[in-house]
């Protein structure tokens, strides 16, 4: 897409929007490190995913960081940012997602506690729709054209849709089998997966709601950014949460063993 003139606010607000994102990334990978310590050993690989995740998308943000400051140059005489010349390759994005949505279903299908066989159907499954949602959606948001970008969108939204409607369902059916304090964790990954995974289409949408030129840019970008933190960096946080209280539920707290054990030597 054509880039446009930004004011410093618009500029600054993207910019550093990045730098958040970055910054966010990169704690929560440390962490999920340290949490991996603090949950019982078959809970273990749902946070190794889960900073996997994060480290991808740090790397990523990383990435667009650089070439947003090198697509831009502020012209002193008029007060505001104009394309250098230098592409913004958004393309990292999309990148991004390829490698780190099927990740977040993996994180997804480890707490429904289902068989390895059904698992591994479940993810094969959903990891098809992903590439195909991404995929599809990518020549939409490189075009100028509105047009193109409907309809490169709607053929999107159809994998987008079953994946969320599987997931809704496969979660919903997961609370009958969770012990009565992971069910209220696993309503909030529904529902997080719900907001988060909502914005996405929303910030896609953004020319279609009246805005253009700078207006459009900040929406997608600011938009994609905040939906990447909360569904990336803010899903692992409850996953870590369901493995804490599993792990409680379960009696294999690593965090009680110590004072267990000199209760037990007394």
């Amino acid at each position: 897409m054509e880039l446009p003139v930004l004011t410093v606010g618009q500029f600054d607000l993207i910019y550093n929007g990045f730098s958040l994102a970055i910054a966010s990334m990169g704690a929560a990978f440390i962490f999920f490190m340290i949490g991996r310590s603090q949950v019982a050993p078959k809970y273990r690989p749902a946070l190794l995913v889960s900073g996997l995740v994060v480290a991808i998308a740090a790397y990523h943000y990383f990435r667009i960081f650089e070439s947003w400051g090198a697509a831009y140059q502020l012209d002193a005489a008029m007060g505001q940012y104009v394309p250098s010349g230098e592409a913004f390759n958004d393309a990292y994005r999309y990148i991004d997602w390829l490698l780190t949505v099927p990740l977040l279903l993996v994180e997804a299908v480890a707490v429904l506690a289902l068989s390895r066989q059904q698992s591994g159907s479940l993810i094969a499954r959903l990891s098809i729709a992903a590439v195909l949602m991404i995929a599809l959606g990518y020549p939409g948001e490189i075009t100028d054209s509105n047009t193109a970008r409907f309809w490169w969108g709607l053929l999107s939204s159809v994998p987008f849709v079953y994946i969320l409607w599987v997931l809704w369902g496969e979660l919903g059916n997961a609370l009958e089998r969770q012990p009565e304090q992971v069910r209220v964790l696993v309503r909030n990954l529904r529902l997080l997966l719900l907001f988060t995974w909502g914005v996405y289409p929303i910030a896609y949408m953004a020319p279609f709601f009246g805005l253009t030129g700078a207006g459009a840019v900040v929406g997608i970008q600011v938009g994609y950014t905040i939906a990447d933190i909360l569904a990336k960096a803010g899903f692992g946080v409850l996953i870590y949460g369901i493995a804490r209280e599993k792990t409680r539920a379960d009696g294999e707290d690593p965090l009680e063993a110590p004072s267990t054990a000199a209760a037990a030597a007394s």
